[in-house]
Parts: structure tokens; sequence; C-alpha cells
């Protein structure tokens, strides 16, 4: 980073700050290139809980943020900036609908196309064999909203060729799309084809990479992950190499230098990872990642998982984190190291809005917000004219099982179902956290435009305005999912 010269009459206030943001500038591979105003500070993780195969979208305001689930569920998180998607609600957009695509989501992207998105993930049958039986799916949002909801769309393999398939991406090059994605054999190997449209296939896999240096093959060989990058005409792929389960997980880089995209020798290999464990950082395993730029198109941003120990494994305890990174002379990426967890960072470029503190929970029926009186066990939520008062401030605290607690800013307690009851009218109400199912909610998205209904994960019946009530102090209680007004909501960033 070069120097600058400082005069002498500088006080040591003004030397702290310039070294303080020096020291950001290293830690995130910051060339000073760029002197566009920081966004709002964050910390890294962005997302504690289930935050392995992170990909963010930044759209229209907003940052959008998938991750590996494990589980027959797709959940996404919306947020004015970086800093907030940390505790934005993890909102079901998609879950499983048949056997044969039930379970162990995995590597789940947002492609834009055609005014729709268009959500790729891995995912299989209960119990599956990884290297025979998971596939990469596809999902259709019903509009122009990255929340959906989301249809399923097609599998995604070559015709005449359905073999296991993993980690599906979108690669557009001079004006054609490819499917880039990653299938088991001796070893495994990166893949290429090209594609009709965003949900079809419409040739044969080639190979284009496989784990041939000695730091693609640490604990198992692997190149798996492929994700495309491009910068002043060129075009790369950056993918994850070795095991998932081991520390050295890392990242590797592809070049294309000017021939048939489905040809290997179109690609060339960079010698050395680009990305890599920093014992110093305590950071382990930094790998499958996806890019994004600020929100005023000045910086270009890197969001990964990663352990922070070395004997952590290939499992929901991998945290989602992001960092800034600049170019090298040669037009190739520089990602910099790994920062630790606890560093705060200067947010992406151009964020005006603030980081949420809470969200508020509005009926579309009504148009009043979900509130709680006083801080005692028991009392009962209604519905209220949103004044912003604390008792209608609620936080949604992820569980890691696709729901969340509720808790109201006021008070300190969840929102709880009565008695856990699972008959319809039963009282919702704020009670001390118990650690019950009647207590964890998920939000399930019901129509574009962030509306969404509030499921009990135990009873399975949905947060319900009485009698589709709109006065002050109607009474807000648990029923069947009808479709209806009276019971979607929408969390609104306080």
């Amino acid at each position: 980073m070069p120097r600058t010269s400082l005069r002498r009459t500088l006080s040591r206030a003004v030397l702290a700050v310039a070294l303080a943001l020096s020291l950001t500038s290293v830690a995130t591979g910051d060339t000073g290139e760029n002197s566009a105003a920081p966004g709002r500070p964050f910390t890294n993780p962005v997302k504690a809980q289930k935050g392995a195969d992170p990909w963010i979208e930044y759209h229209d305001g907003n940052y959008y943020l998938v991750t590996t689930s494990w589980t027959s569920v797709l959940t996404m998180r919306k947020s004015p900036t970086l800093a907030g998607l940390a505790t934005a609600p993890s909102v079901q957009v998609w879950a499983g609908d048949q056997s044969s695509r039930c379970c162990n989501f995995w590597a789940p992207e947002l492609h834009p196309a055609n005014g729709r998105w268009y959500l790729y993930f891995s995912g299989g049958p209960s119990g599956t064999d990884y290297a025979r039986d998971q596939r990469t799916h596809v999902l259709e949002s019903a509009g122009s909203d990255p929340m959906g909801p989301y249809t399923y769309k097609n599998k995604l393999f070559a015709p005449g060729n359905d073999v296991g398939l993993i980690d599906g991406s979108v690669l557009e090059l001079n004006g054609q799309r490819y499917l880039l994605g990653s299938v088991w054999g001796a070893t495994q190997n990166l893949v290429i084809a090209p594609m009709s449209n965003p949900y079809t296939v419409s040739g044969a896999l080639t190979t284009i990479s496989t784990p041939t240096h000695s730091w693609e093959r640490q604990d198992g060989t692997v190149n798996e992950g492929a994700e495309p990058l491009y910068h002043n005409g060129k075009t790369f792929i950056v993918y994850s190499a070795s095991a998932c389960w081991g520390p050295n997980y890392k990242l590797g880089l592809l070049t294309h230098n000017g021939g048939n995209p489905l040809s290997a020798s179109s690609w060339t290999k960079a010698p050395q990872p680009v990305f890599q464990r920093s014992d110093a950082n305590s950071v382990f395993g930094p790998g499958h990642n996806g890019f994004f730029t600020s929100p005023d198109g000045t910086e270009d941003w890197i969001v990964y998982h990663a352990n922070d120990g070395v004997g952590d494994g290939c499992d929901n305890n991998r945290t989602t984190r992001a960092q800034r990174f600049t170019w090298n002379a040669d037009g190739t990426p520089n990602f910099g190291t790994p920062v630790r967890l606890g560093t705060t960072l200067a947010g992406p470029s151009g964020e005006t809005a603030a980081t949420p503190a809470a969200y508020t929970i509005v009926n579309r029926n009504s148009g009043k917000c979900l509130q709680v009186s006083g801080s005692a066990d028991g009392a009962a939520t209604t519905q209220a004219a949103c004044t912003g008062a604390s008792g209608q401030r609620w936080r949604f605290d992820d569980l890691a099982d696709d729901t969340s607690r509720v808790v109201n800013a006021g008070s300190g307690k969840v929102l709880d179902v009565a008695d856990c009851a699972t008959t319809d009218g039963a009282a919702t109400r704020q009670w001390s956290w118990l650690d019950n199912t009647c207590q964890r909610f998920r939000p399930v998205v019901t129509e574009q435009g962030g509306w969404v209904r509030l499921t009990n994960l135990n009873s399975g019946k949905v947060l319900d305005v009485a009698d589709c009530g709109t006065a002050d102090g109607a009474a807000v209680r648990q029923w069947t999912w009808l479709n209806n007004t009276c019971q979607q909501w929408r969390l609104q960033p306080v």
C-alpha cells in the first residue's frame, strides 16, 4: 500500500484515525484505489447460524442472502445494509415438495433473468448418497421480488446424462449462458454445459478443471463451488479446492483465454491459491464464495464461509463472512487475507439507510402493528396503530433450525402460544424463553411485496387477527392458514 506523507503537526488523534484506516485497508486487500465514502460499519460474521455456501445479491436498495440449510427449507435474509444481515429475519422462500428433492439443500444462488429471479440449489432425497443422488435444481420467482414466492422449475442435467451434480452457478459469456457445476468421479471436478434458458441445459457436460495441484488435494481431491467473476473485459472462474471438512479448503482461479468456454484448454489455472487459511487471524477453510458490488458500484466484495477452529468441519458451524477486494496490475483479483472474526470493517460504499435495530410486524388487512403491553409473562398480543413504541418492536433470533424466537424489544419476552395449544383460536402472548417449539416461529413468504405468514413450529398454525378486526386492541391468535390478508404480515425494519 503506498505510503502517505503526514505532516508532523498532525495531532495524535488524526494519526490514530489514519492508522486505523490503514489497518482496515490491509485487512481487506484494499489498494487505496477508491475514495468513496464507506458504508455502515459491520463485523463478521454476516451470518452465524447456517452460514455455509453463502450468496449475496444487492438489488434495489437491499442485500439478499441465501445459504446452505442441510434441511428441506430454503430461507433468505433481506437488509438495506450489510451489517443488518446479521440480525435480519430468515424467511422461508421455498420448501421441498417431492421426495426426490426434499432434503439436504446446499449452495443456493440467486440469478436474475427476464424480469424474474432464478434460485439454484443442490438437493436430493432423505438419507442421500451425495455422490449419486444430489442434483442441481432451479426455482423461478413469481415476479421481480428476490424474496419470491418461488415455484419449482426444473432439474438441471445434460440431455441423456442425469449424473450427480452440485454447486450449480451460471456463467454468461459472449451472449451465451452456461451452467457451472461439480461432479464426482475418481476426483471431484468442475464441469460446464450450455443452457438454452435459465432453467434448461442444452448440451453435454464437459470437464474444465480437475484437482491437479497439491494444494487442491489436501484431505480430499476436490474442485467445486465454481463462481464466475468479470472485470474489465476478462472472465474468471473462482472455485473451491481441497476438502471442505479440512482446514485447507481454499479458493483457486481459472482465467478464460478467449477460446471455446466448453473446452478445458480455454481456461488457464493459477499455479497458486488466491485465498486461503490465515492462522494468524484464526480463519480456516475459507471457501465457497460469491461476489457482489457496493450500492454505488465502486467496490467489489467477496462473501464466503469459513471456520474459526482448525478442527471444525464441513457442517453448519461454518459462518458467513464478507470483505472488500481489489485488483492486481495484471487484472486478476486480489482477495487479500481473510479477516479475523470480530474485526469491525467499513461497509460497502454507497449505503445510505440505517442498519435496522428491530422490526415491526404489520398486518396486511388492518395496517396495524403487533404489540404487547408491559413486561409480565402472559401479556396478550394485540394489534394497534403503529407508533414505533418499544412494545411494537421485535427481534428475530435465528435458532439454527429454520425457525426464530420473536423477542419483544420492550420486555425481552418472546412470542408464545398459550399453553402450547394446537387448536384454532388459541391466544398468543409473551412469555419468558422456555426453549420449546411453542415459542418457535417460521416466517414464510406468501406473496410478492414482503408479505409473510408467521407459522408456529408446534401447532403449524399461523398468526391471525381475530375475526379480521381492524380496530386497535383486536386480539392476535393462531389459526389454520386461510390465505387471507388478516393472516399476512410485513416485517418492517425499524
